[in-house]
């Protein structure tokens, strides 16, 4: 009566204890079998009934209070007399050849995303490092193919974060993130950042007709990859990556006026938009220019740029964007020729935002949270475990 009470308790469906055991603290043995029932061929679907032999499996199941479980079974070989073949009953909640319970994969898995690294994980389940990373990834694999696996939705964002540094050559190698706006999700990692890397590894993704606008920073290789890939995607160059086109060399030029790197202040009252700073402030950065002039006039090209994204339509913008185009022409300095030729290259891009508003304001956040991913893991070597882990943390 007691072991048939424990039964229901700790048991998968259609078994029984016989006999219990521990060989240590922090391990038992549950000696079990099958209720004898009806069972079925799994080649020809004949009913049988006729035992023909028996086997005995360990099968491990979830740790019951810190102490592991481990259920040996004992599963009849049954006779099929239509194929004249033996085979074994099966036992619900394990899947044939494993030697582990679904629930035992299920807590592995739960564990692995909510403990803070896969060590502890492997002391509180007992299992190896390769059975560990085994199971993870495949469960992840499994469930990033139930939830992505739907068409190209209508507005999605690229961009890029450093992945790992390659030993062999000291290059930073870079991981390329697709966001799905519409699902708010991370729909593909990609291994590299260049056109081929990308229609490589999202050849596979149907429907590249059904994208209609793509946010990207101001990158070749993405913005050929769009035009390539989804030629009816209008193109949007972010917000924010247009205005700090400029940050760079207004550091470098305070550092060469100055003769300090600036702190933390005096980056944020530089790279701030004045128009967000109280009136003191203000002041305390006019004081600053003033005796500066090629700072002070790399500075107003800045402000000028913020002031362009606070205009309020298609038409005032196309105006304005001409404008300070033609007005960068007279400048001698060379910070904004280069300026120049790079908006008057992203032009269509960069005003596509007063017609859309997007932004890739999403997928920096999911690059940030990806970054997290990598911290929390001190790193990956395999780029297909990092794939998989990131895009089950941006699901």
């Amino acid at each position: 009566m007691p072991l048939q009470t424990l039964s229901k308790f700790i048991l998968l469906p259609e078994l029984k204890i016989t006999a219990v055991w521990n060989t240590s603290r922090f391990k038992g043995f549950y000696a079990c079998e099958k209720v004898p029932k009806l069972e079925y061929c799994p080649r020809c679907a004949s009913p049988s009934q006729t035992t023909y032999d028996h086997r005995k499996v360990s099968v491990k199941d979830s740790p019951i209070r810190g102490s592991g479980v481990c259920l040996v079974i004992r599963k009849r070989r049954l006779w099929c007399k239509h194929c004249s073949k033996p085979f074994t009953e099966p036992v619900p909640g394990v899947r044939k050849g494993k030697r582990h319970t679904e629930r035992y994969a299920q807590g592995v898995l739960w564990a692995c995303e909510n403990f803070s690294d896969l060590k502890r994980v492997r002391r509180a389940y007992r299992c190896s490092a390769y059975f560990l990373y085994k199971i993870y990834y495949e469960r992840l694999e499994r469930k990033r193919q139930e939830k992505l696996n739907y068409p190209w939705p209508e507005i999605i964002g690229i961009d890029e974060h450093a992945f790992r540094r390659n030993p062999g050559t000291g290059r930073t190698e870079f991981a390329s993130m697709i966001v799905d706006y519409v699902n708010k999700r991370v729909r593909e990692v990609v291994d590299g950042k260049s056109t081929n890397d990308l229609r490589r590894d999202l050849a596979s993704i149907p429907g590249p007709e059904n994208v209609k606008y793509a946010v990207i920073d101001m990158c070749d290789p993405f913005k050929n990859y769009v035009k390539i890939a989804h030629p009816n995607a209008t193109l949007v160059a972010d917000k924010f990556h247009v205005l700090r086109l400029l940050s760079p060399a207004l550091l470098k030029k305070r550092y060469e006026v100055a003769g300090t790197r600036a702190d933390l202040k005096a980056k944020k009252l530089l790279l701030m938009s004045a128009h967000k700073l109280d009136y003191f402030a203000r002041l305390a950065v006019h004081r600053f220019l003033e005796n500066y002039p090629e700072l002070h006039e790399l500075y107003q090209w800045k402000e000028r740029l913020h002031g362009f994204y606070r205009i309020r339509g298609y038409d005032r913008a196309v105006a304005a964007f001409t404008a300070i185009t033609d007005a960068m022409a007279q400048s001698a300095l060379q910070e904004i020729k280069t300026l120049r030729r790079t908006l008057t290259k992203w032009r269509e891009e960069i005003l596509a935002y007063f017609k859309t508003g997007l932004t890739n304001a999403r997928t920096e956040g999911f690059n940030n949270r990806a970054k997290v991913v990598k911290r929390m893991g001190y790193g990956y070597k395999s780029f297909r475990n990092y794939r998989l882990k990131v895009l089950t943390a941006c699901a």
